[in-house]
C-alpha cells in the first residue's frame, strides 16, 4: 500500500477550499485527528463506534506531520480532536450534538 506524507493510505485526495486547503480526506470515511491524552477525542470515538459511523484514527502525538496538519486547520493550535469529512468540510472539538447534526443522525 502506498502512503502519503502523513503516513496514511494514499487513496486520501486533497480538498482545495480556504481553510481546509490541504486536509486529506479519506473517501467515504472521516478522519479523527487526537491525542492519547484528549477526553474529548475519546468521547468523539465512542460516539461514531456507537453510531457505526466508519472513521480513522489519527494520534498526533508523535507525529510531526499531523501536528503540522492540525495546527495549519486551526490556525496554529493543535485543537483535538479535528475531524476531517470525506466532503472537505472540518469540525474541531466538536460536541456529540454536532457531530450528530453533520452525520445527519437522530439522537433523539
Amino acid at each position: 500500500m502506498m502512503r502519503d506524507e502523513f503516513g496514511r493510505d494514499a487513496s486520501h485526495d486533497t480538498h482545495e477550499t480556504g481553510e481546509d486547503a490541504g486536509a486529506p480526506v479519506a473517501g467515504d470515511k472521516l478522519i479523527l485527528y487526537g491525542s492519547a491524552h484528549c477526553g474529548d477525542c475519546y468521547r468523539s470515538k465512542r460516539f461514531l463506534d456507537s453510531h457505526h459511523v466508519p472513521y480513522e484514527w489519527v494520534e498526533i502525538d508523535n507525529d510531526p506531520a499531523s501536528i503540522a496538519l492540525v495546527e495549519r486547520i486551526n490556525r496554529g493550535y493543535q485543537s483535538v480532536p479535528t475531524i476531517v469529512f470525506s466532503d472537505g468540510s472540518i469540525l474541531t472539538e466538536p460536541s456529540n450534538r454536532q457531530l450528530a447534526e453533520k452525520l445527519g443522525l437522530d439522537t433523539g
